[in-house]
């Protein structure tokens, strides 16, 4: 992937996934893409670490819970309230056509289903970095 410093520093991601396998293999993988990963494992959780530090790219699961509540879309207008300039990935397993489109248009810059390669993941980010935002 493609490494996008940003003002002499590592770009920073905030994953936010419930799932410990997910979350260790997304911060694992970016670490190693050189990205500076912080991860969260609920809403309350993401929303303190998105207003104590700027992220450049927020990585989250559309439902955090076993619940059927879509606190990804939570976090996504979180971070379009307090942080326009941050790219939001939203993954699920469990998207219909609906929630996809609620997404889009509450503005998630991209929508993976799981298992998502995190290659294609990279690629993308990497995509939505080089554009001025």
């Amino acid at each position: 992937m493609k490494q996008m410093p940003q003002e002499g520093r590592r770009p920073r991601l905030l994953v936010v996934e419930d799932e410990a396998t997910v979350q260790a293999a997304l911060k694992k993988y970016f670490t190693a893409a050189g990205f500076e990963v912080r991860c969260a494992c609920e809403l309350e959780e993401a929303e303190a670490l998105l207003v104590t530090d700027p992220y450049d790219v927020v990585i989250a699961d559309l439902r955090l819970s076993w619940s059927y509540a879509a606190e990804g879309l939570e976090i996504l207008r979180f971070v379009r309230r307090h942080s326009r300039g941050t790219y939001v990935i939203i993954l699920s397993a469990y998207a219909s056509a609906e929630l996809q489109h609620s997404a889009r248009a509450l503005g998630a810059d991209a929508f993976f289903q799981k298992p998502a390669s995190l290659p294609e993941i990279a690629a993308t980010i990497a995509r939505l970095m080089e554009k001025p935002r």
